[in-house]
């Protein structure tokens, strides 16, 4: 599956450092990446049944700063994003829409890259369906099959394959859930705890069987198609090997997705799936997070058709930290708007104060828990300052350009 077009990235100078990210346990900061090589990074991807929200593009977001850092820092990036392009939501909308489920898939795929090129979002390496990707994921069921972690379910109509999570070392550490928790996050977020047959609730589908009006496929394991949890594993460890660097998403698959995907990945290989997860907060509208179930949804596409600058719309979203719940309002973009036309002003004004410090303080905002709103607050102060000086410093207004192109990904230009 092909990606999307990446945008022109100006180099800056290096300056050292690390990028330093919050645990999920703890206030403390952990460096995660690499010293020097290649950083990898795996964000699970979207299921395209709908069109992007700010609640993904929040999401993808994120994780273009985690690039945009690693690259600055001199590392390269290799990096991997799935698409669930066949499972049970994008099912059940096309048969509601009486769209077949391909063209359905196809068509959003379209439009959520032509959002990702918008917003000026880097591309993946590795951009990866689930239907292309059959005999990665079949490779991988079988190697748990020959090491005796898969088996299927008591029941003579549809004996689906499973996993027994709780036989993976460490099962539970990545969300640090007790029991309860577990089987009721399970429950919310399309797991089966209460299917009979299973051996234990919290064991997670990995092969469905076909069913009447469903697609499937050939396989060892009986015609049918992959669970949710395996696509992901399979597809990180065949593109990014073992124990990469960062997993990301957004906070609700925090469990049972990423908690899943490390059990199976961690059982067949003996090593952690990924050194460090990272999760995006849920951006809500009038008090709810925004979701395509609730169709709370405000559009990135229809907010680019009503004429918004993507520019503004990618700083409206930088303007919140990436941890912290949010609910967007129309005034998130006006402000932004408002911010965009001050900075362009400031750039191609004809006088400017000196850009280094604020440069500085851009990246260690960055740098220091992917902290953007801090690095536009530090951008707005040089940006008054320079549209009342007196004084211009040579080759300021450029660094700040190329900095919040870089840094940020935000055209000036």
């Amino acid at each position: 599956m092909r990606s999307w077009s990446e945008p022109s990235v100006p180099t800056l100078p290096l300056a050292p450092g690390e990028l330093r990210l919050q645990g999920r346990d703890s206030d403390s900061l952990h460096a995660v990446g690499p010293q020097h090589g290649t950083a990898r990074l795996y964000v699970c991807g979207i299921t395209p049944y709908d069109a992007t929200h700010l609640g993904h593009a929040f999401t993808y977001l994120t994780f273009d700063l985690v690039q945009r850092v690693w690259r600055d820092l001199g590392l390269a990036v290799e990096y991997t994003q799935n698409v669930t392009d066949v499972d049970d939501p994008l099912l059940e909308r096309a048969t509601a829409t009486g769209v077949d489920w391909r063209e359905l898939a196809h068509s959003e795929i379209d439009l959520f890259r032509e959002d990702m090129e918008a917003l000026r979002v880097l591309p993946p390496d590795h951009y990866l369906g689930v239907v292309e990707s059959l005999g990665p994921i079949e490779a991988l069921l079988t190697r748990l099959r020959d090491a005796g972690l898969l088996y299927q379910v008591d029941d003579d109509e549809y004996p689906d394959w499973y996993f027994p999570c709780r036989q993976a070392p460490g099962f539970g550490s990545v969300a640090g859930l007790d029991e309860t928790a577990m089987i009721a996050e399970f429950a919310e977020h399309g797991g089966d705890p209460r299917r009979p047959g299973k051996r234990d609730p919290l064991d997670c589908l990995v092969w469905r069987l076909e069913r009447d009006g469903e697609p499937s496929w050939p396989s060892a394991f009986g015609p049918g198609r992959p669970g949710w949890h395996i696509e992901c594993t399979a597809l990180a460890l065949d593109t990014l090997g073992a124990a990469f660097d960062l997993q990301g998403g957004g906070s609700d698959l925090l469990f049972p997705h990423h908690e899943m995907c490390a059990a199976e990945a961690t059982a067949v290989t003996g090593e952690p799936f990924a050194h460090f997860y990272a999760h995006a907060a849920m951006v809500g509208l009038d008090g709810e997070k925004m979701s395509k179930s609730k169709g709370n949804l405000v559009l990135v596409s229809q907010l680019r058709r009503q004429g918004a600058d993507p520019m503004a719309i990618r700083l409206a979203l930088l303007a919140h930290h990436y941890r912290t719940e949010w609910s967007w309002t129309p005034t998130d973009l006006v402000q932004a708007e408002e911010r965009l036309a001050r900075w362009r002003k400031a750039v191609t004004g004809s006088v400017s104060v000196d850009a280094a410090p604020v440069v500085e303080a851009v990246r260690r905002s960055l740098r220091e828990d992917l902290h953007a709103d801090d690095a536009l607050v530090a951008l707005d102060h040089w940006g008054e300052r320079s549209l009342v000086s007196s004084d211009d410093v040579p080759g300021a207004r450029a660094m700040i350009r190329d900095a919040v192109d870089a840094l940020l990904g935000i055209a000036l230009s």
